[in-house]
C-alpha cells in the first residue's frame, strides 16, 4: 500500500475586490484513499490586508494518505470568503488544484472564480451582499458544466490568485 504525506501551508490570497478574506479548505480523494492522520477540511482565519491587496494566512496542512492505486490523486478545493463590518461573509472565489505527485517542495497559485448570477442577482450583491453559491461542490472540478454558466474569474475583475 502506497502512501502519501501533504505538509504545506495556504499562504494567502490576492487580487481581490473584497477586503477580510478567510478560506474554507479540503483535500477530495477517490475511494481507493484513506486517511491515516490528519484534518481533511479547515478553515483560515480572516486577515483585513492594511497595505497592499495581499491576505496572509499562513495555515497549515498536514495529511497522511494510504492508497491501493492513483486513481482519485488529491485535490485542493479552496473557497475563499470576505467578511463585511457586520460580520457578514460572502463567497468571493471557487479554486482547486491536484497535489503535486513529484516528491519535493513545490509553490502552488490557484485561479479562482466564482458564479455570477442573474443581472437582479449581481444588484442584490452590490447592495445587501450574498449571491449565488453551487449546489454540488463537484462542479469547481468539471469544467464543462462550469463553462454553461456565466463565471467571475481570473482577468475580469483583477486576477484572483491563492497561493496554497
Amino acid at each position: 500500500m502506497a502512501e502519501v504525506h501533504v505538509i504545506g501551508q495556504i499562504m494567502g490570497a490576492t487580487g481581490f475586490s473584497e477586503s477580510s478574506l478567510f478560506c474554507k479548505w479540503g483535500i477530495h480523494t477517490g475511494a481507493a484513499w484513506k486517511l491515516l492522520s490528519g484534518v481533511r477540511e479547515g478553515q483560515t482565519q480572516v486577515d483585513t490586508p492594511q497595505i497592499g491587496d495581499m491576505a496572509y494566512w499562513s495555515h497549515p496542512i498536514d495529511l497522511h494518505f494510504a492508497t491501493k492505486g492513483l486513481q482519485g490523486w488529491p485535490r485542493l478545493h479552496l473557497q475563499v470568503w470576505s467578511q463585511d463590518s457586520f460580520g457578514r461573509c460572502q463567497l468571493a472565489g471557487y479554486g482547486f488544484c491536484h497535489v503535486p505527485s513529484s516528491p519535493g517542495t513545490h509553490r502552488l497559485e490557484c485561479p479562482t472564480w466564482r458564479p455570477l448570477g442573474s443581472w437582479r442577482e449581481q444588484l442584490a450583491r452590490a447592495f445587501v451582499g450574498g449571491g449565488p453559491q453551487l449546489v454540488h461542490a463537484d462542479t469547481i472540478y468539471s469544467g464543462a458544466d462550469r463553462y454553461r454558466r456565466g463565471t467571475w474569474g481570473p482577468g475580469a475583475p483583477p486576477d484572483h490568485r491563492l497561493r496554497p
